[in-house]
């Protein structure tokens, strides 16, 4: 089918007629939900052939085969609009689908199974050999009445049964391998507040919870009024840092504002890093905090430029990223620079490669997640800075797609809540360019 008749039906979708029954409504309801299940089986045998064709020309091209197909992700990425975590697991469903699964592919093609359920059924069975996987395959999708009502716990709780019965030891092994993989994660919530999640196994988790849950109605019932669930909060945070109050940990926190919002009571936002945006009161309290509580609150200036509001460029003739370079990258780029990419960034490198030429400056260099990184190190990828005001890279992928990415602005910058652009400020700029 000609890409263009795929952009024709972007076209009709956008003009449906509106003015229909109840009853077609819902009607239409339905079927798009089987063509969004349609599409997701169209774009998982895309992928595969796309990953195919990639490996086979890399490996025409003298490519060793432990590096063959490694960027394939990160290119179904930047086209999906999904962060390379993503799309390597949708990746790796399109292949499984593709090559090991015909039946719940022929589910999800029809619309009688969606993209996340095709997602748990790959899932669930990636301990399993081939000839195991298929035989799960086929007893869930090959009758479609099978799938009718079952949501995703039970559709969980029905391959788990099969795959344990058709190899009990493939399922013990991945669950011992799962009790290696313990972590701690924080990811942002809304309203300045964060998830802090732990992967643990199940008898230690369900401990810390009843651990938890026991102070908290402990304190129940002696009056306390805070919620059970901000008592089981606070507990855990009491007992992680050792303090009896959050803000009093002496740790460093990145939380970047304009001095205006800091000295002079000015709205515009903060910025706290590996956060995002914070009101301009709260990022005050949380110094006023540090004060109270007799912590100290280091205070670093940093020069942006009166126009752009760019942060000012910083030079070095060293091969690696000195430190000052590499938290100016981390300040201006806050996350991967990858576009739909949210990771942390790992690794500071060079836009254009040192060995092609590229100088160690801030304009040639942008933060990276290690996935990202090592994506772009690929057959065929190139980066270069691109001019204009504010920090931006080109990136041309081997097919010769182009993706640009820009650094996320900055309190100060043009266009946001407030502007200073005094003498002064100006000032201060000229000198650090001109250093």
């Amino acid at each position: 089918m000609p890409t263009a008749v795929l952009a024709s039906w972007m076209k009709a979708l956008a003009d449906l007629d509106r003015n229909i029954s109840d009853a077609e409504r819902i009607d239409q309801l339905r079927l798009l939900e089987d063509l969004k299940s349609g599409a997701a089986a169209a774009q998982a045998r895309i992928a595969a052939d796309f990953d195919a064709s990639r490996r086979a020309d890399q490996a025409a091209r003298g490519v060793p085969t432990s590096q063959q197909g490694k960027d394939v992700g990160a290119q179904v990425a930047l086209a999906r609009r999904e962060s390379p975590h993503r799309a390597s697991r949708l990746l790796g469903m399109a292949k499984a689908l593709a090559h090991e699964m015909p039946h719940t592919m022929a589910a999800l093609s029809g619309g009688r199974l969606n993209e996340w359920r095709a997602t748990l059924l790959v899932r669930e069975t990636a301990c399993l050999q081939v000839e195991d996987r298929r035989s799960v395959d086929a007893a869930l999708c090959r009758d479609p009445a099978t799938l009718d009502g079952l949501g995703n716990a039970k559709l969980v709780a029905e391959v788990k049964k099969l795959a344990y019965r058709l190899d009990a030891e493939s399922v013990v092994r991945r669950a011992r391998r799962a009790e290696t993989e313990w972590r701690v994660t924080c990811r942002p919530a809304p309203d300045t507040m964060a998830y802090l999640t732990a992967l643990l196994p199940a008898r230690q988790a369900i401990s810390v919870y009843a651990a938890l849950a026991g102070v908290a109605d402990t304190h129940t019932g002696t009056g306390d009024r805070r919620s059970r669930g901000q008592l089981m909060a606070d507990t855990l945070v009491e007992r992680a840092t050792g303090r009896a109050a959050a803000d009093q940990v002496p740790i460093e926190v990145g939380l970047v504002m304009t001095d205006r919002t800091l000295l002079a009571g000015d709205d515009e936002p903060a910025l706290l890093h590996g956060y995002g945006t914070v009101p301009a009161d709260l990022g005050r309290d949380w110094v006023d905090s540090t004060d109270r509580a007799g912590i100290a609150a280091w205070l670093r200036r940093l020069y942006t430029h009166p126009g752009s509001g760019a942060l000012v460029a910083m030079d070095s003739r060293r091969r690696l990223l000195p430190r000052s370079l590499r938290r100016y990258v981390d300040t201006r780029d806050q996350s991967c620079r990858t576009p739909w990419c949210d990771a942390p960034i790992r690794h500071r490198d060079h836009v254009m490669a040192h060995e092609d030429g590229g100088p160690t400056t801030a304009a040639n260099s942008q933060g990276l997640c290690e996935a990202c990184n090592y994506a772009k190190q690929a057959l065929g990828w190139t980066a270069r800075p691109r001019p204009g005001p504010t920090h931006t890279v080109e990136t041309v992928t081997p097919t010769g797609h182009r993706y640009a990415s820009t650094a996320p602005r900055l309190p100060g910058t043009p266009g946001t809540a407030s502007q200073d652009s005094s003498a002064l400020a100006r000032h201060f700029a000229d000198i650090i360019r001109a250093a």
